[in-house]
């Protein structure tokens, strides 16, 4: 849809004829600028409703000084940029309106016409980037909505979805659990961009990725010189994370003896740089995630009891693909609709005989998983639909996870059973073999399955 254009509304608060007739002009120069002209600072006051983008402020106005013009303007909306315009060069008053929010001050001179056009156009430039980043802002919290991310009708899914809309609406610590590939940083994200602090930073450490010996230096910074090779003053995650959310990915590989700092941190919303001695205030909401038990690492002392409680908060675990039912369809039909449209392609659907594929799988990498099989899939089909040739799995990690689950001893041989048809092609006679077992067992099983399927497809 087009957007709309609306023209740059600026205010023009001047009692003197000349300076008027002047300012006006530089900035009716530019067609789309819509300007209004006011005598006094009351009048400019009263008509702010029209909310203007600009304001040109004499200082010496006959009503008011131009400093309680500005904050009446500045407490109205505190985005409308006020070039302050006086007829004296007074260095403490300009300082004085500069902190008070004015964005220039300008004397009335032989330059005062170019200076107000430099004024305007870096104006213009800065409110053009702050839309750009307000409208990035907005399209990254359309990406992670929860529409966007809780995708999918499965029970444990409509439990993570209550939870999430518990985890926005306060500043309470998270912490994420599940296998790898479930999501965890997805769901982080979608906590802080639905939340209080979605125009602030959302800074992401993945705790396995740095060496120890680097991570103080990385989550708290450093001061120059403080070891070999900090040239620099550098500041940590935490403190670049200051109003906004800080991620700890992966919290259970942190090494034991940087638990105590963290934990220190944590405690006094303070951080010290290395190699400094005064701290920094921090204001940072923490979100944590880990594919470990961390009830079970306290146990085996790998991680301080006292931080897993602080860090504990609003639990939220994100159950593995396997577990999800009918959501793995759901899901892939998400990923295939969404991989067309990105690279021009036409529409595809899937079979039912690749459904039943999709559905019997157990997917060791989870919902990371499947999008790459997906996306695989939708390359090599070879007409409007997938098939099931189409579907190939290459998980290093298949037989290793059948014994994750509680399952019976039947769904034990039903999994084994498929997992080498699968392998083998579909080649009844030479899993027989293999396993060692009737082909009529392989057989029964089948047709058994078939007669019972149940599985509403989509």
């Amino acid at each position: 849809m087009k957007k709309h254009f609306e023209p740059t509304r600026i205010f023009v608060v001047e009692d003197d004829p000349m300076y008027k007739k002047m300012v006006n002009y530089v900035m009716e120069l530019n067609p789309d600028h819509e300007v209004y002209a006011f005598p006094t600072g009351a009048e400019c006051i009263q008509n702010l409703h029209l909310k203007p983008t600009i304001i040109s402020l004499d200082y010496s106005l006959p009503d008011m000084t131009g400093e309680d013009v500005l904050k009446k303007i500045k407490s109205y909306n505190e985005d409308i940029s006020v070039i302050i315009l006086s007829g004296q060069q007074d260095v403490s008053t300009a300082v004085k309106l500069l902190r008070d929010g004015a964005y220039d001050y300008i004397t009335k001179d032989s330059e005062t016409k170019e200076r107000l056009l430099n004024a305007l156009a870096n104006i213009k430039k800065q409110n053009a980037l702050k839309e750009e980043v307000d409208t990035l802002r907005s399209e990254l919290k359309s990406t992670f909505s929860f529409e966007n991310n809780i995708i999918g009708a499965s029970a444990p899914m409509q439990k993570v979805a209550k939870l999430l809309e518990k985890a926005i609406n306060t500043n309470i610590t998270v912490s994420i659990s599940g296998e790898t590939g479930t999501g965890k940083e997805v769901i982080a994200k979608s906590i802080h961009f639905n939340s209080a602090r979605s125009k602030q930073p959302f800074v992401a450490v993945n705790m396995s990725a740095i060496p120890k010996e680097l991570l103080e230096s990385e989550l708290f910074g450093h001061e120059k010189g403080a070891f070999t090779g900090a040239n620099t003053r550098k500041k940590g995650q935490f403190e670049l994370a200051d109003k906004g959310t800080l991620f700890l990915d992966e919290i259970g590989e942190m090494d034991i003896s940087m638990q105590a700092k963290v934990l220190r941190a944590l405690q006094e919303r303070e951080v010290v740089r290395v190699g400094g001695e005064k701290p920094t205030k921090i204001d940072v909401r923490i979100l944590v995630a880990t594919h470990r038990d961390l009830a079970q690492e306290v146990s085996n002392g790998n991680f301080r009891e006292d931080l897993y409680y602080r860090l504990l908060g609003l639990p939220i675990h994100l159950p593995p693909l396997r577990d999800r039912g009918n959501d793995i369809l759901i899901l892939a039909k998400y990923f295939l609709d969404a991989f067309t449209k990105n690279n021009g392609m036409e529409d595809l659907g899937l079979s039912k005989k690749a459904k039943e594929k999709l559905l019997s799988y157990s997917y060791p990498g989870n919902v990371r998983e499947l999008k790459a099989v997906i996306e695989l899939s939708a390359v090599l089909a070879n007409n409007d639909q997938i098939e099931e040739d189409d579907i190939r799995f290459n998980s290093p990690k298949k037989a290793a996870t059948f014994l994750t689950e509680e399952l019976t001893f039947e769904d034990y041989k039903r999994k084994i059973i498929h997992h080498f048809l699968e392998k083998y092609d579909n080649d009844i006679v030479k899993v027989a073999e293999k396993l060692d077992i009737g082909k009529s067992t392989i057989y029964r099983m089948l047709k058994t399955e078939k007669e019972s399927n149940q599985v509403s497809y989509m």
